[in-house]
């Protein structure tokens, strides 16, 4: 699937930035074109990957190249009184050599919180493309505000794009990591998961022909519909033999000249199963997911069309929908078997519903400070001023 991504704020700049090393490693050319847009003009000289004419720097007038301080309402002022500046970096791109645009943005800052869903819209009026969402939600340690600037760039975000699929930082993070370390990684899980997803499908020259074909309508298809969508991965490594060949998990080890079919249908089912009920990049409940789409990747001799159809099936009972797409991504020298399953359309998240209301105490709490903040001033003032005259 050939994407034109943007990275609205310092998250969705990072994370673009990664997808485009991630090509650059695995030739898998997802990316077609890149751009990043914010408001900070020391995080846009900080990407590595994005071509510099590809990087629009916006609300200069308001904020001098020195971002918004967290403020979304003014990240979407800005995006809004600046969106012909970042017209400018899309008009740069072959629109028609892409099948979708991405926006990818971080939910608990200012910039992308407020400035993607305007993006986001404006492409909609002018393009025919679908155009999905990639929003990253902070973790809950990281303050009321930004878990308030998370739960209203949300519920706008997703109401902008075909569809918004939703990373959650609170669910990766691990205890005792450095901020660096831990977004670097975090960084690194967004672009293997996507990654593998959005490249299926592209055959490059002299790569094996997948038996099951999952390509760009399949993912589009998926997607279609709205709502938000979770991704979960699951991989089995693949060890190289003394002779040249390779020797997997997925094979039966007193077989030596085959893969023995039953046993890798069986590892494979195993490998759906662990995708799914692992760690998805936003955890919910998979019953009720409207559509899934289960894609295998990995060296051809691991993959087989019985495998794939028994994954299919299992999740479409754990799912309880009839909208389950499968095809597998033959993928040499990867060192390892992977399983990747998009759930679209999924309802039962108590996350998103924590961080609602969160978000709904937090901001009861703000206007009271301000009231009381209003007060304490009048107090603090008044006492003596009668006695004094102002100067206007």
């Amino acid at each position: 699937m050939k994407l034109a991504m943007i990275g609205f704020g310092q998250a969705g700049g990072k994370v673009v930035d990664k997808f485009l090393e991630y090509d650059k490693r695995t030739g898998s050319e997802i990316v077609r074109a890149a751009a990043a847009v914010n408001t900070a003009k020391a995080d846009l000289m900080g990407l590595e990957h994005i071509s510099e004419d590809q990087r629009v720097l916006i609300g200069q007038s308001r904020v001098k190249g020195h971002g918004v301080g967290a403020d979304n309402e003014l990240g979407a002022e800005i995006a809004e009184e600046d969106i012909d500046e970042v017209q400018g970096a899309i008009d740069s791109i072959p629109v028609h050599e892409v099948d979708a645009f991405l926006v990818v943005a971080g939910l608990g800052g200012g910039t992308g919180s407020g400035g993607a869903p305007v993006l986001a819209k404006h492409l909609k009026r002018i393009y025919t493309e679908p155009v999905y969402g990639l929003g990253i939600l902070p973790g809950s340690d990281e303050g009321g505000i930004y878990t308030l600037n998370a739960a209203r760039s949300f519920q706008t975000f997703v109401r902008e794009v075909d569809n918004l699929m939703v990373f959650d930082n609170d669910a990766w993070r691990k205890t005792g990591e450095s901020v660096q370390g831990g977004y670097e990684e975090i960084n690194e899980e967004i672009v293997r998961r996507f990654g593998i997803l959005f490249g299926a499908g592209e055959i490059q020259q002299g790569q094996e022909v997948a038996e099951s074909v999952v390509d760009s309508s399949e993912i589009i298809n998926t997607l279609s519909g709205g709502g938000v969508s979770t991704v979960g991965y699951a991989e089995e490594e693949v060890e190289e033999r003394s002779s040249g060949g390779l020797l997997s998990r997925l094979r039966d080890d007193g077989d030596d000249e085959e893969l023995d079919s039953a046993h890798t249908t069986n590892r494979i089912t195993s490998l759906v199963r662990k995708a799914a009920l692992g760690r998805l990049t936003l955890p919910c409940e998979i019953e009720g997911a409207e559509r899934a789409l289960l894609v295998l990747a990995g060296p051809p001799e691991y993959l087989n069309r019985k495998g794939i159809e028994r994954g299919r099936k299992w999740l479409e009972e754990q799912t309880g929908s009839m909208e389950v797409r499968g095809g597998d991504y033959p993928y040499r020298g990867a060192g390892f078997v992977a399983t990747v399953i998009l759930l679209a359309g999924v309802t039962n998240v108590p996350r998103i519903k924590e961080l609602q209301q969160v978000a709904i105490e937090a901001q009861d709490n703000l206007d009271e400070i301000r009231e009381e903040s209003d007060e304490n001033l009048d107090e603090l003032v008044s006492d003596d001023s009668d006695e004094l005259e102002s100067l206007f």
